[in-house]
């Protein structure tokens, strides 16, 4: 196994259809414009899609389809022998496929993990079709939007951690000397996704995951929106906190969802969880 960073002028086998090792045994999660986009082309709500086809509580799409040779379950939305039944609004891990995606310095990079493009190995229908260039393969794939809705709930999801940070800080907790904010902030990191959801809870859920915003075809003005929705939701609740409890238990929820959002996107949430903490301790916070 070996990991391969790309430029887009790159030229490799990237000749994925919508048929094969892609639809298999993958992980693809969902931030929540995409669940909206696939809700909108299976021709049902976000909410529906969501309680039929997703697991960890809404961002990671549901593998529970009729098995390839390989043993590896297919994708709820596979259907055998056609292929993906919402092809148009295929999240962006399946656009990339086989690829990944980082940002690095505020810039996107593509990388390939493995030894060989599994569509030449799986794909048989692919072999022949012509090479690609990196920038030739996500034109194809018409990222752009996709990507552009990644990045824009990058912000949503460090808009979430500031409001933890204010939470813990400008309330006086840190002040305190209090410790179990930082310390449950640690923790939150390490949590799985499931855990991370019940812990949430199904409103705040509700409120991430299925905002109701008729821009679907904007993503960043979808994202934009969302977001002061949830700042909204947070004021709401938590601007006329009294108890230092309350601001532990505000700052604690608003790092769930900044950690959760996190995994939906692809991001490392321990890693996150271990920088944030360090920031704040920079700023006088106890652990």
């Amino acid at each position: 196994m070996f990991t391969t960073k790309l430029t887009l002028q790159d030229i490799l086998p990237l000749t994925c259809t919508r048929t094969g090792t892609c639809c298999h045994g993958n992980q693809v999660f969902l931030n929540p414009w995409e669940l909206a986009r696939l809700a909108h082309e299976k021709g049902i709500s976000a909410v529906d899609f969501r309680s039929n086809y997703c697991d960890d509580g809404g961002i990671l799409l549901r593998f529970n389809g009729k098995a390839d040779k390989r043993g590896k379950s297919a994708c709820s939305q596979y259907i055998d022998n056609f292929g993906c039944s919402v092809h148009v609004g295929r999240p962006l891990a399946c656009r990339l496929f086989p690829l990944g995606r980082q940002i690095q310095h505020g810039k996107a990079e593509y990388i390939f993990q493995g030894e060989q493009f599994p569509c030449l190995n799986g794909c048989a229908s692919v072999v022949e079709l012509p090479y690609l260039s990196v920038a030739e393969y996500l034109k194809g794939q018409e990222t752009d939007a996709f990507e552009k809705a990644q990045d824009a709930y990058l912000e949503v999801m460090q808009n979430l951690a500031e409001n933890a940070f204010a939470l813990l800080l400008d309330s006086g907790l840190a002040a305190t000397g209090e410790t179990k904010t930082l310390s449950m902030w640690r923790d939150l990191g390490k949590a799985d996704a499931k855990t991370l959801a019940e812990r949430i809870g199904e409103e705040w859920l509700m409120a991430l995951l299925l905002p109701t915003i008729d821009v679907l075809e904007n993503p960043e003005e979808f994202a934009e929106i969302h977001n002061e929705l949830l700042q909204e939701k947070a004021q709401e609740q938590f601007g006329s906190l009294q108890s230092l409890q309350a601001f532990h238990e505000a700052s604690t929820l608003m790092m769930s969802l900044a950690l959760y959002l996190a995994r939906a996107l692809g991001a490392h949430p321990e890693s996150l969880s271990e920088h944030w903490v360090e920031e704040a301790k920079g700023f006088g916070a106890c652990e």
